[in-house]
Formats: structure tokens, sequence, C-alpha cells
């Protein structure tokens, strides 16, 4: 059995993964982290984490980038490994993590989604291929109106997915209305597309000469980001510390 703390329980990715937990024999959760406490739940409710003292195996965290600071603190200090899921993290912030992860396990995912994961492993070898051969490279993301952050923290992890397979050599462009030049050869265009309910989509899109390949993943609900959080947060237990990602997930998986 999983012992986890939910950080940000009562926020709509909160309530998501503590219902998903509830139908898993295989995870708990017992305790419960947010500054709201409008929701009852079954487990105990903390308004910050630095006043919980319930004993987990791990802290799987859906919350907000000001509560970073403090949740990073507490799992160096309770030796607990922590799944974080929160985007728009400052650089400073990251810097954080990456100290956090020398002392304590932590898995950092911009999509916990294992869609999103196997999709950022096929576009290397999309890219190996088809850069060489010319082809334009484009993003799209689509989210709900009250999404934050833009482009998306997933958005940004494909572009660098695809970098990181061409060596670093692209330029990311978020917007072309004060250039009027026709495009480079070596950019990655990212737009961002705010309305409605859409959970999460994302199309990325080589574009040749008379042909245009389309690689595209649909979130239909937020549940597949809880499922990918939960199997993270049951492959972390017990890890020694460091920098974990989802692909270290589905390798143990598969």
């Amino acid at each position: 059995m999983t012992k986890v703390i939910m950080h940000g329980c009562n926020g709509r990715m909160g309530q998501v993964i503590s219902g998903l937990i509830a139908a898993d024999e295989e995870i708990e959760v017992v305790a419960g982290v947010d500054v709201s406490n409008h929701i009852n739940n079954p487990y105990p409710v903390f308004n910050n984490i630095a006043e919980c003292d319930i004993k987990a195996d791990a802290v799987i965290d859906f919350a907000s980038a000001k509560a970073v600071d403090g949740l990073l603190e507490y799992c160096i200090k309770e030796k607990l490994p922590c799944v974080l899921c929160t985007t728009g993290l400052s650089e400073e912030q990251l810097r954080k993590v990456e100290e956090a992860s020398k002392k304590v396990a932590v898995l950092k995912s911009a999509n916990m989604s294992l869609g999103i994961n196997l999709l950022l492993k096929m576009l290397k070898e999309a890219a190996h291929v088809l850069s060489g051969a010319g082809y334009d490279i484009e993003i799209v993301e689509k989210h709900h109106n009250q999404k934050l952050d833009a482009p998306s923290g997933t958005a940004l992890a494909l572009a660098d997915s695809i970098n990181e397979e061409l060596n670093g050599e692209y330029e990311y462009v978020y917007d072309r209305s004060q250039v009027r030049q026709k495009r480079g050869k070596k950019e990655i265009g990212i737009s961002a597309v705010r309305g409605g309910t859409i959970v999460g989509d994302h199309d990325v899109l080589f574009a040749g000469t008379d042909e245009v390949i389309t690689f595209s993943h649909t979130a239909y609900s937020r549940s597949v980001f809880g499922k990918g959080a939960i199997q993270a947060a049951k492959f972390l237990k017990g890890k020694e510390a460091g920098m974990y990602d989802m692909s270290h997930v589905i390798e143990a998986g598969s």
C-alpha cells in the first residue's frame, strides 16, 4: 500500500486524484493540504504542509507555484518523495527543485498523461527524420479559459523534446505579429489558444512541401493526468534521491 499526501487536495485535480485513489486498492490518501477548507474529505486536511504530522510514502502536488517552495522544504525535512505536477515555476524555483532532488526523490513532469509522455519519445524520432528534410515545426496548444500560464508547460516540454534531438539549434517563436519577415528555417512556432472548458489539446505539425504530418493528443478529462500522477507516486515510493520523470514510470511498467 502506497500512502500519499495530496498537496492541493481541494482543487480540481486534487479532487479528481482523491476520487481515483479511493477506487484503487494499492494506494491511499492519508492527508491533504489546501488553503481552502470548503470540501469535506475522508482524510484530514491541513492549511499548510508544514503543519502536516502524518507519515506518508510520497506527496502528489497539484497546488500552485507559490506553494512549491514550502513543499520542497517539507519534503527535504521529512525525506518524502515528491510527484511535482505544478507548472509555471520561476527559474529560481526550478533551481530549488534541482537542489531538492539531490536530497530526496523528485518526479517532475509538465504533463502527467502517459500518452503525452509516450508522444515525447515519438517526436524525437520524427524530428530526427523530418527536420533534415526541411520540414517546418509548429506547436498549437489549447486549454480552458481559466488557465493562467501560456504557453502550457506541456507545449514547452514537446518543444524541448524536439529541440534536444536537434542539438538545441532551434529557436522558439511565440508571436509573429510584431515582425514582418519570412519564417526562419530553425524555428519552432508555439501558439496558445484559451477558451471554454478545453481540458488539454496539443498538436505538433511537421509541415513540408505538399504534405503535413500532425501528431495530436487530446485529453477529454482530467482523469488522464490523475492516473499518471498515481502511477508516478507508486513508482516513487522508496526511491533514492534524484530527479525522475514520467519516462522512468513508463519504462518501469513496460
